[in-house]
């Protein structure tokens, strides 16, 4: 097996414990039209990609797009449909990656509502291949949307646990671990204002965990900062794109948290 499909392999593996609950999310926060800018940045404070979020409501019906273009032509481009009827749940999802800044090219969908994943590859002829599997998915399912959800957990929250769906093997099913890490401070448009924190961890489980880290192939936590207020929004996120290669922190543009 080849390093970087190794890692993926390693990334995705998980044991479900019990140290933490999986559950829905109330929706606290109604979700509405929107539209925001990123700044991707190496860890050296470099650009390296400019992103663009949009978001589109129609009644119960969230849809929004986060678009990365990265200065060497690479693209990371995500559609994501939920709904947000009492609680939020996954209608749709769509994630491509290409470009040379990913050490794999992605292309996976994933229709919640009948519980099929599709993948498609490109051969090295250049002929496009399509394979769909079937899938039993978990209300909870957050393909997309982690970042909403963190917009609508309670003030005091402790961990907890939310599904997805990965693309190794046509579609394998996974759980990430959510804690809160406290608050931090930050400025936007010069006011200061204040930050909760998050760390989304991959637990690895079995063989695969236990080697992992011996060969330097352990994922990285992802870090996620989230404002409150009248108008709460992802300000801040750290971590590996796709759940390889290097970190990559990206921030609301117009704020700043220092060094």
């Amino acid at each position: 097996m080849g390093r970087s499909n190794f890692f993926l392999a390693a990334f995705w593996a998980i044991t479900l414990g019990t140290a933490a609950s999986a559950e829905q999310i109330s929706v606290k926060h109604v979700q509405r039209p929107m539209h925001r800018f990123m700044v991707a940045r190496s860890d050296a404070g470099n650009i390296l990609a400019r992103g663009e979020f949009t978001q589109l409501v129609q009644g119960d019906e969230v849809t929004m797009r986060m678009i990365y273009r990265f200065s060497d032509g690479s693209i990371d481009d995500e559609t994501t449909t939920y709904r947000q009827q009492g609680t939020f749940r996954l209608v749709r999802n769509h994630h491509i990656q290409k470009g040379p800044f990913f050490a794999k090219p992605v292309d996976f969908a994933v229709d919640a509502a009948i519980g099929i994943a599709t993948t498609r590859t490109m051969d090295k002829n250049g002929k496009l291949h399509v394979e769909t599997e079937h899938v039993e998915l978990p209300d909870d399912l957050a393909n997309g949307f982690v970042g909403t959800l963190l917009l609508n957990v309670p003030h005091d929250t402790t961990s907890f646990r939310v599904g997805m769906l990965v693309p190794v093997s046509g579609g394998r099913l996974i759980r990430l671990l959510i804690s809160p890490e406290g608050e931090q401070p930050f400025h936007a448009t010069g006011q200061p204002l204040k930050a909760t924190e998050f760390r989304i961890h991959p637990e690895l489980g079995g063989i695969v965990g236990l080697i992992a880290p011996l060969i330097g192939l352990q994922p990285k936590d992802v870090m996620v900062w989230v404002v409150e207020g009248e108008d709460p929004a992802v300000v801040r996120i750290v971590g590996q794109l796709g759940g390889y290669g290097p970190v990559v922190s990206s921030e609301l543009e117009g704020t700043n948290f220092g060094k």
